[in-house]
């Protein structure tokens, strides 16, 4: 392999770690995925730095917690002020591709749920000072993404470049309803495309009652991932006779909701042959209680983003959908490295898959995400692959936020002041000792009244989560319940073990906290 290498980075939306072959499953079908791990390393404790699309894909941009970028929570930019290592790579002369998913920006173009407080009594300071940052993330530039307005190619709107990127086909939202320059391009192959998405145009079948899942009428060859895998290849073909190195991410929107895989991946898995996960019925936090509540009750919206409660059946259903969505993009992932074989790059070019987040997948009943750091939702996949590299396993703990480091360092490239993420190819990884997890919401949702601010240490053994404004938190011992179904966070018997974890996740804030910008002057 040449000294610098070419990077392939494959990008899934909500998708958990166990929802591969290679991490365990024997249902789902990853064949193409699962022999990324034959000749590389999987990390079994790879986790998120924040449970959300947007902050966590940022992180995985910056190598910086939310708390540092700014991205606390989707409908937050990511600055253009903040580095990037993708923008190291092209300032170094690396060729630099996003196909697919972006989601640095906000998409749907409406206003926010929050805004400053006024106090009864007090003047509004006028808009130009009411943030604590003069830069407030707003104008042209950072509504690159907004989807109603997205009427020409991203391409002819950058820039320059997209946060590093001086290439960009981009397909955001989800399911059938991804928009972008995907879009344009279905809608190019198709004039009557917008007749075929969307639950309203759906294929009547009525063995699927799950919320959020409809039989799409959009063919394979015009579904996102299709268009995806498409473009990432002909990005590739380029590349061939390049003296530079190239650096593409390929980010697929699935196989996040609503579920809607097309073609043969929508009956490809029967609901009646998908387990219940072991957790399914059990958990006894309020929120839980309020979900499964509002479920009974019918009084909960199953339509958006929020998570909801589901029954037995609901999750089946939703499980085997969410099967053949992965199946059609571990599809696409052959065809890529296949192109990557026949192109003779292969030898040349390290393979890395991961996701931005999980989902519960009925673990204790609920469905999508938000606010309860279970595993099957901040714990996600993880594996790095390169030609003549021996077939491994990690039990080191890993971020999202160590992806930008080890990226840059294989490439020889000394990682920026202050990247807070770890080389997971170096020795020093196997001795953290915790990780941090962070999640800002920014409305509330059913079984809180307010807005939630949760911090959760992760170490082998434990996960322990702290909520600011509720008279309950979180932790479990992962060793003897790893299906987090005993909280014993009031236990007095876990007392020490509890302080020693306050302490631990002390001293993890504090080494999380800023070092930039380096100094200008010695004071």
């Amino acid at each position: 392999m040449k000294k610098q290498p070419n990077f392939l980075l494959v990008i899934t939306d909500q998708h958990r770690a166990d929802h591969l072959g290679c991490y365990g499953n024997d249902i789902v079908r990853t064949p193409n995925i699962d022999s990324l791990a034959g000749h590389g390393i999987r990390f079994s404790r790879n986790y998120v730095a924040n449970p959300i699309c947007m902050p966590n894909r940022a992180s995985i941009m910056t190598g910086r917690m939310p708390s540092l970028h700014g991205v606390r929570h989707n409908g937050i930019p990511l600055s253009r002020e903040h580095n990037t290592f993708v923008e190291v790579l092209r300032t170094v002369g690396y060729n630099t591709a996003l196909i697919g998913k972006a989601h640095l920006q906000a998409m749907t173009g409406m206003p926010p749920t929050i805004g400053l407080n006024i106090e009864d009594g007090m003047q509004a300071p006028p808009d130009a000072v009411a943030d604590a940052y003069k830069d407030r993330r707003r104008g042209q530039y950072y509504e690159l993404e907004t989807l109603p307005k997205w009427e020409t190619p991203l391409a002819s709107r950058m820039d320059g470049h997209f946060y590093g990127f001086n290439h960009a086909e981009i397909a955001d939202d989800h399911a059938d309803l991804a928009g972008g320059d995907y879009l344009l391009w279905a809608r190019s192959q198709d004039p009557n495309f917008d007749n075929l998405r969307g639950p309203k145009n759906a294929i009547p079948d009525n063995r699927i009652n799950a919320p959020q899942a409809w039989r799409t009428a959009v063919p394979e060859e015009l579904y996102s991932t299709s268009y995806i895998r498409d473009r990432t290849i002909a990005f590739l073909e380029k590349q061939k006779d390049q003296d530079k190195p190239f650096f593409v991410q390929m980010s697929f929107p699935d196989p996040h909701h609503p579920f809607t895989p097309p073609g043969k991946y929508w009956d490809m898995f029967d609901p009646a042959d998908m387990p219940l996960p072991r957790s399914f019925g059990k958990g006894d936090l309020p929120p839980i209680k309020a979900m499964v509540a509002a479920m009974q009750q019918g009084t909960d919206p199953r339509d958006n983003q929020n998570p909801f409660a589901v029954t037995e059946r609901e999750t089946r259903e939703i499980l085997a959908l969410t099967y053949g969505s992965i199946a059609m993009i571990d599809d696409a992932v052959g065809s890529v490295l296949q192109a990557l074989g026949r192109l003779g790059l292969d030898e040349d070019t390290v393979v890395i898959f991961t996701a931005d987040h999980g989902d519960y997948m009925g673990d204790h009943g609920l469905m999508l995400k938000l606010l309860l750091h279970y595993q099957g939702l901040v714990r996600i996949p993880l594996i790095w692959s390169e030609p003549g590299m021996a077939p491994a396993e990690s039990n080191s703990l890993t971020s999202s936020i160590d992806l930008s480091a080890s990226i840059l360092k294989r490439a020889g490239i000394q990682p920026y002041n202050g990247m807070q993420g770890a080389n997971i190819l170096g020795e020093s990884i196997n001795d953290r000792e915790a990780l941090l997890i962070e999640e800002d919401s920014q409305r509330p949702m059913i079984g809180f009244e307010k807005p939630q601010r949760i911090r959760t240490l992760m170490t082998k053994r434990w996960r322990m989560s702290i909520r600011m404004g509720e008279d309950w938190s979180e932790l479990y011992d992962l060793e003897n319940d790893p299906d987090e179904n005993v909280n014993l966070w009031n236990d007095p018997a876990y007392a020490k073990q509890k302080a020693e974890l306050h302490e631990i996740m002390l001293r993890k804030t504090i080494e999380l906290q800023d070092r930039a910008p380096l100094p200008s002057f010695r004071a």
